[in-house]
């Protein structure tokens, strides 16, 4: 199971589905419209949402392509900060959808983006580590 960790992975054709249907269920709930969400009274759970929602964004994306180098990880977090801001904007700008634009979910976005890059990281070197 650990092999997804590593660059001969058998499995990326499998990751690369997993993380499609991550991006487009990112879509699918930042663009439902505001009020079809349930009203949760958790706080930040919103920001909690954004993080694991971009945490997973990314580390799943990883698993599709586990190469891991300088050059990867940083368009990949450039990907999550991109790809977060164009949500809050447009959330911004489809004023039907009963959204608005929030900087502080680009920044969970963003958070999330690097915290599931970092986890990918650590199991990835945990794991190549432990099979040396």
């Amino acid at each position: 199971m650990f092999r997804i960790f590593s660059e001969d992975s058998p499995y990326k054709k499998q990751a690369r589905f997993i993380a499609l249907l991550w991006t487009l269920l990112i879509f699918i709930g930042c663009f439902t419209p505001g009020n079809e969400l349930p009203k949760v009274n958790v706080p930040l759970i919103d920001k909690w949402v954004h993080l694991v929602m971009f945490g997973g964004f990314s580390f799943f994306w990883l698993c599709a392509n586990p190469k891991i180098n300088l050059y990867r990880l940083s368009g990949l977090l450039l990907t999550s900060i991109t790809l977060g801001s164009a949500i809050e904007l447009l959330q911004g700008l489809l004023k039907f959808l009963g959204r608005s634009m929030e900087l502080m979910d680009a920044v969970a976005d963003s958070l999330g983006g690097l915290l599931g890059i970092l986890l990918f990281i650590f199991i990835a070197y945990t794991v190549r580590k432990s099979n040396k």
